[in-house]
């Protein structure tokens, strides 16, 4: 007897295969998870905040003080130049953008050893754990470039001679470059520190002394003047170009040049595919060693 089994397409939102492919990124997931992201964004700017007396006053505490103590020790004590412009103003140009880049790659960097627990209950595109820090510390990067307007504001308004440049059209590309920089070494750390928990505490330490091989307390001008041999040091930097594109732009003080920053932005490619791919195979088995 001929049984006739009529089998009806069905689609499904899950599929169950065997293992992806290392460059299987699961973009389109991220994407379908993106409510998701907001929900962790809104999280993080809420909890670090809910329980201080300040509240998001310390989004400018912060700059300024920084500000203030590189003033009075880089800028009156050891006296280096400024490029001719206000020390704080100076200074608090390159704080502004380093911070965003900073904070990006040390929150990024515990990722899997902060999200552990949740890890290992709910599925959702990992991806999205770092994709929200970049985005919630986009926003306190708003408020400090907000008073970073508001204190070249104050300095135009004491005829002290700046001005803005055509370059400044290319600050959502820097943006988008510091994010991106610290998204992908970020992740790349994070992927390490699942099995070296001590690289944690070496890349706090780390992050602190890549300031000073970064222009943030000096002008690149005054290395190629006083340590010429020494400049290339700072200029393999991808993060030098980014600041001296930033403070040429809002400023119009520093070595801009187009071939420094498209060599920013190839190391920033390399270090976002290589972060992206090594997360994406990291998440797969790291519960078995977190």
């Amino acid at each position: 007897m001929n049984i006739k089994n009529n089998v009806q397409a069905v689609e499904h939102d899950w599929e169950i295969t065997s293992a992806n492919s290392l460059f299987d990124l699961k973009l389109k997931d991220v994407w379908d998870y993106r409510d998701l992201l907001w929900l962790l964004v809104r999280r993080d700017f809420v909890s670090f905040y809910k329980q201080t007396i300040l509240g998001p006053v310390w989004f400018f505490v912060q700059p300024l003080l920084t500000t203030l103590m590189f003033t009075l020790v880089f800028g009156n004590l050891a006296g280096i130049s400024t490029d001719g412009l206000p020390k704080p103003l100076f200074y608090l140009a390159g704080i502004t953008a380093w911070n965003y880049f900073a904070d990006c790659l040390t929150k990024t960097s515990t990722v899997f050893k902060d999200n552990a627990n949740i890890f290992g209950k709910v599925y959702f595109p990992r991806l999205i754990m770092p994709l929200s820090i970049v985005v919630s510390n986009l926003v306190r990067f708003g408020v400090q470039f907000l008073l970073f307007l508001v204190i070249m504001l104050y300095y135009k308004i004491q005829g002290v001679e700046f001005q803005v440049t055509w370059v400044v059209a290319l600050f959502p590309i820097v943006v988008l470059l510091m994010a991106a920089q610290g998204l992908g070494l970020g992740m790349i750390i994070s992927a390490m520190t699942t099995k070296y928990r001590d690289l944690a505490f070496l890349l706090t330490f780390g992050v602190q002394l890549l300031m000073y091989a970064t222009t943030v307390i000096y002008p690149l001008s005054e290395v190629k003047l006083k340590h010429p041999d020494l400049a290339w040091i700072i200029e393999a930097n991808p993060m030098t170009a980014v600041i001296e594109t930033f403070r040429y732009g809002f400023l119009g003080e520093g070595t801009f040049s187009a071939a420094s920053l498209g060599y920013t932005t190839l190391a920033t490619l390399v270090f976002l595919i290589a972060g992206t791919v090594i997360f994406n195979k990291v998440e797969k088995s790291f519960v078995d060693t977190v």
